[in-house]
């Protein structure tokens, strides 16, 4: 099955084309960019750079897999609103999976000597996002925000800059290739957004 990862949780706008089978997740193309403002800009262009660079077209895909972070506003916004459009325009499911646990796929595939281990990444404001993992990368804990002191020491840490699509495949694997109906694609935000809508002003008083 061919199937697009997209992600956009970390400054990095990712794109892939990955052939996914119920054992392997074989990526054929992919584009990658670290630019944390210009996710709206070069997702869509990397989607179909990657498309075009694994020789075929978007009306061959079988499925989208799209990282909902955790990560902030802006930048799942792009992800998630692409994934979505493309979804509906294309006539194929749209996946999601935590960002997180994409990166632990692929801790857990290259471990030489598999451990429990906590996935953390760059939340900005002196904290990172995190999620724990057993030994197979089931996650036990997370995905939170906190400050690095916070994190349990006794975890080995992993600091991943961002999730590949090999590693977004492998999370959908099981139901992208079953047929499974989607989760929605609900953004992981762990934080209120910097912009709030104003309260209503204070009446003023003459004495």
């Amino acid at each position: 099955m061919l199937v697009l990862a997209i992600d956009t949780a970390t400054p990095a706008v990712t794109a892939g084309v990955v052939d996914l089978g119920e054992q392997s997740a074989t990526v054929l193309a992919e584009c990658v960019t670290h630019d944390a403002r210009a996710h709206g800009e070069l997702l869509t262009p990397h989607v179909l750079e990657a498309v075009g660079a694994a020789g075929t077209t978007l009306h061959d895909l079988d499925a989208v897999v799209c990282g909902v972070g955790p990560g902030p506003f802006t930048g799942l916004r792009a992800g998630i609103v692409t994934a979505a459009a493309l979804g509906d325009s294309l006539g194929i499911p749209a996946y999601p999976v935590c960002s997180l646990d994409a990166i632990a796929a692929d801790v857990v595939r290259d471990a030489d000597a598999p451990e429990p281990f906590a996935v953390v990444t760059d939340a900005r404001r002196r904290e990172v996002y995190w999620a724990a993992y057993d030994a197979d990368g089931t996650r036990t804990s997370g995905p939170e925000v906190s400050k690095p002191a916070d994190l349990d020491e006794a975890l080995r840490r992993v600091e991943h800059a961002h999730p590949t699509p090999a590693g977004l495949a492998r999370v959908a694997a099981n139901a992208v290739v079953s047929g499974a109906e989607p989760d929605p694609l609900t953004p992981l935000y762990l934080r209120r957004p910097d912009a709030t809508l104003p309260g209503a002003r204070k009446r003023v008083t003459t004495p």
